[in-house]
């Protein structure tokens, strides 16, 4: 029997999701909506009572202080005054998180006899609105048919989804008999995305041994060899204006790490994250993933996956980190993008963000782990595809950071069930979305589901700790595939398929193997630990299954009921990739200055730009995260008198007894990239390492990570780019001292549509990691005290290429902002040492907008004004305009406050750097800035500034 409970806010109770979504139908064009109300439903399918039921319902589902529930009643009771009725559920074989802890809940109330929970979400739609109208707002709005469907027959919806039971049949592909065409249409059709030089390879392989692959061979080969595992393009030969480089990476980012050789950097570029030395007891490591084509089909669940796999490479680093700190960083199309423009199988950004905010937002809060540190950008190239970076931090003891699967250990899944979520997603992530991704490539979209990674995580720590595993990887790219593959590609491994759990009847043995189903983790376990291995996992309701062992053969076997499916040698699948030989070209864009006439008052184009999104305040993001929990937060991402000021990076001491702690910060300008991707990336490591020096740190400790997010790099042009910001990468970071630590790179971001390409602007974030020794010497970006005086440290020049001030005003400009590494290192090492002896109040790091931004925000952030000279700006010679002078994005500089009786003691520790004393914090609630001719150039309430500021995301 089915019994059917749905759940809704009793009369006069806010219902805050449906006011949402009523507004976000208005941002449609709707405007006759008067009213959404919400209804979760659940659905029970077991042998139960009507008493049973109604325990359920109430004491399990139910608020009794803000909901009501109703069992079993008619779906349209005659008292609701609705024009129509939406209901949505998951598609058949997706994954609902809500069922597994539904089904907890349910036994921990004593009661059996439930076999399945099924979920759906009713929207009831008050309104003059059509039946089109409806069908076009649940497409747009109410659900994604990637993972959801709307119910036609609402009585019909089942908990329990049965699936045809498998019979096996091994699966030979032929393509021994195939010529290029066939191989290439083999590809294809198995969105397995490799190039013809590669199906030849396997070709000649296997005709060697002289027989077809099976399907579970050629597809454990694609996922293996996929850009997003193998990163087949930096590591491949390009010819670049006729120099050839052999391995892109192995020449900029990790030749740096080696040449500076640093004593301190414990495992770089071989595990899932890098490792740095903390303190006598611990390292922490660092990582920043991206999840940017599932986050385009499915916003909610590619973010919140992102997430979660990022915290699982935390997890599968060394023995296992704990996690510690969360920083995201997202770039989205406009959410205000015209409706009618947007391509067919593109959702809108509006959704896409919402999706992306709520996903990282529910999976990390829920996994307990603080969101300290991040960035949001907006350009209308990122239409197509969105991009999420997440990253993690984690903490991990003292030589816990190697491991090793060795013969004849046991080969462990522990966590979550495997399901047709992930089907093909490394090499759907290595590909170009187009209008048929939504339907070919909805497999490759993962549910998360963050409970069961939290209990993962504390039984995983426990073991760590008892020392029951020599070796542990997570199942990311490619599922077990890749996390088996990997651990074994020195000695060998057999797999049992048929022991692999399920969450549902009906997968193939390939499907098993390549599964990218969520919150799994392999273990390499001497079968001596595995009594005691499992009674910890049992603990905690974790499963974990033997699914094999690993061997000394050097090959990957793999049965499925005694069935051979899979033979394959560990050389050729891991070394086997032929190179790519790709050409790259750099042709600087034809960029000329703008003729801009100075307005008289700067005050107005301040505002704008304080208002454009991506100066704006993300508050409202923000506050979605929790900063506090496990108690270590520091500086967190808002501050200031009211805490709502935009801070430089964060700070957190992951050990509580110790006032050791750990900075993030990151740095990314993609604006820059469209001038020259050789000064976005040299600016976007500038930044990152001025936010560390900005809240109190220095360089003695620091690592970066790269994230670089492209085009389709088959086009030499991107390509070309592409090398300049590698190259970049190596000479900044060398010049200042900083090592990459890892990285991450995503390729093929283009969307194609029959009218043609949309790519996204060349993106690099870089994100940098800094130990700080003592945490009580931070400071914060906020103006302290009336009397304190104010100094630019560092340079300004005519560098108003791709700065906010000439995008509020519809002009780009050629010359964009550079690095001087080695005047730039001088000077935060030399601004870092009075921060560090007490001297400096507030500090703050100029970025976007440059001085008449960081300016404003360090007022009104401390409620205090602010008076300044621009004549007092150190500049280059001919800097001889005020707007230049506010507005410039010159790199390493930085806002500082001082007061009047430390100022000698300052200004003699930066002794041979360029800075200058300009103004004076005022308790005016004004700031105002005297131009080069004596004139007042700005005078502007902190108050209107603040709103300029606050207004532009207000309503989300």
């Amino acid at each position: 029997m089915i019994w059917r409970i749905e759940i809704c806010n009793k009369p006069g109770i806010f219902d805050a999701a449906g006011e949402e979504i009523k507004r976000d139908i208005e941002d449609l064009g709707y405007k006759n909506v008067k009213k959404v109300k919400t209804i979760q439903v659940y659905l029970l399918e077991g042998d139960i009572d009507r008493n049973s039921a109604e325990r359920i319902a109430g004491e399990l589902l139910t608020d009794k202080v803000a909901q009501d529930h109703r069992i079993n009643e008619p779906v349209l009771p005659k008292d609701e005054n609705v024009y129509d009725a939406v209901e949505v559920t998951h598609n058949p074989g997706v994954m609902d998180p809500v069922e597994e802890s539904t089904l907890k809940g349910i036994r921990d109330l004593g009661i059996d006899g439930v076999d399945a929970v099924g979920t759906a979400m009713r929207f009831l739609i008050e309104g003059k609105i059509t039946k089109s109208d409806i069908k076009t707002i649940s497409e747009k709005l109410l659900y994604n048919k990637v993972i959801q469907h709307v119910a036609k027959d609402v009585d019909k919806i089942r908990g329990k989804r049965e699936v045809e039971e498998y019979r096996f049949k091994l699966i030979d592909v032929d393509i021994l008999n195939s010529d290029a065409e066939g191989l290439m249409h083999i590809s294809k059709k198995g969105q397995l995305f490799l190039n013809i030089e590669e199906m030849k390879t396997i070709k000649r392989h296997f005709s060697g041994i002289g027989r077809n692959p099976t399907d579970c061979e050629l597809e454990t080969l694609a996922q293996t060899w996929s850009e997003h595992c193998k990163h087949k393009t930096l590591r491949g030969l390009i010819d670049y204006d006729g120099r050839i480089i052999d391995n892109l990476l192995r020449e900029t980012v990790m030749k740096v790490t080696k040449e500076l050789n640093k004593d301190w950097c414990v495992s770089v570029f071989k595990d899932n994250s890098g490792v740095i030395r903390f303190d006598k007891d611990y390292d922490v490591c660092f990582k920043v993933e991206t999840h940017n084509h599932p986050s385009a089909l499915e916003p909610y669940g590619g973010a919140g996956t992102g997430i979660g796999g990022v915290i699982r490479d935390i997890l599968g680093t060394g023995l296992a980190a704990k996690p510690v700190v969360n920083t995201d960083v997202f770039c989205f199309a406009p959410p205000d993008y015209p409706l009618e423009k947007i391509p067919k199988g593109v959702m809108h950004p509006k959704r896409i963000m919402k999706g992306v905010v709520g996903g990282v937002r529910d999976y990390g809060n829920r996994m307990g782990i603080p969101t300290s540190n991040g960035a949001v950008l907006f350009d209308e190239r990122y239409l197509g595809n969105p991009l999420v970076f997440c990253g993690n931090v984690g903490l991990i003891p003292k030589g816990k950071s190697e491991k090793e699967a060795r013969p004849g250990d046991l080969i462990v899944v522990v966590g979550g069930r495997t399901g047709r979520d992930g089907i093909h997603g490394a090499t759907f992530s290595s590909g170009e979305l187009t209008v048929e991704s939504e339907e070919v490539s909805n497999t490759a979209v993962q549910i998360g589901n963050p409970i069961t990674e939290k209990k993962v995580t504390d039984t995983l720590l426990k073991a760590r700790d008892e020392g029951l595993y020599g070796a542990i990887d997570d199942c990311g790219a490619g599922g077990l595939s890749g996390a088996v593959g990997e651990m074994g590609q020195k000695i060998g491994a057999e797999v049992y398929l048929e022991k692999v759990p399920l969450k549902y009847k009906g997968l193939t043995y390939t499907e098993i193997w390549i599964s990218e189903a969520q919150e799994r983790m392999v273990l390499s376990v001497n079968p001596a630990k595995l009594k005691r291995l499992l009674e910890i996992f049992a603990s905690e309701n974790v499963e974990a299954v033997v699914i094999g062992k690993f061997i000394d053969d050097k090959m990957l076997h793999l049965t499925y009921n005694s069935e051979a499916v899979a033979d394959l040698d560990m050389d050729f699948l891991h070394n086997g990739v032929p190179k790519l030989k790709r050409k790259a070209v750099w042709d600087p864009p034809e960029c000329a200055e703008p003729k801009l006439r100075e307005p008289k008052d700067l005050g107005a184009s301040l505002k704008k730009i304080l208002a454009s999104p991506n100066v704006a305040s993300k508050e409202w993001i923000i506050r979605q995260y929790d900063h506090e929990v496990q108690g270590g937060s520091v500086l967190k991402p808002l501050q200031g008198v009211d805490n709502d000021g935009p801070g430089d990076a964060s700070i957190t001491r992951p050990i509580l007894s110790s006032n050791r702690g750990i900075i993030v910060s990151n740095g990314i300008n993609p604006r820059y990239g469209l001038i020259d991707p050789y000064h976005m990336a040299a600016s976007a490591i500038d930044e990152a390492l001025r936010q560390i020096i900005s809240v109190g740190g220095d360089l003695k400790r620091v690592a970066i990570l790269d994230n670089f997010c492209w085009g389709n790099t088959d086009k030499p042009d991107r390509l070309g780019g592409l090398v300049r910001a590698a190259l970049a990468c190596y000479d900044i970071a060398k010049a200042y001292g900083v090592p990459f630590i890892s990285g991450k790179d995503s390729l093929n971001n283009e969307y194609v549509t029959q009218e043609g390409t949309i790519a996204i602007p060349p993106t690099l974030l870089i994100s940098a990691i800094g130990v700080m020794d003592d945490v009580t010497k931070a400071i914060s970006m906020d103006f302290k005290k009336p009397g304190g005086l104010i100094y630019i440290i560092g340079i300004t020049k005519d560098e108003l290429g791709s700065s906010h001030y000439y995008y509020v005003n519809g002009h780009l400009g050629s010359n964009v902002p550079k690095v001087d590494a080695k005047e730039g290192k001088r000077l935060m090492d030399s601004l870092s040492r009075p921060i560090n002896k007490g001297l400096v109040e507030a500090c703050h790091d100029l970025s976007e907008g440059g001085i008449g931004v960081s300016l404003a925000e360090m007022a009104f952030s401390g409620g205090l004004g602010a008076q300044i000279r621009l004549k007092c700006v150190p500049r280059e010679e001919g800097m001889d305009r005020n707007d230049k002078i506010l507005f410039s994005e010159s790199n390493t500089r930085f806002i500082v406050e001082v007061s009047k009786n430390k100022r000698r003691e300052f200004e003699k520790a930066l002794k041979g750097v360029t800075f200058g004393c300009i103004g004076e914090v005022k308790d005016s609630k004004k700031v105002k800035v005297i131009g080069l001719k004596g004139k007042t150039v700005i005078a502007e309430e902190i108050k209107g500034l603040k709103r300029a500021w606050q207004k532009t995301f207000a309503d989300y």
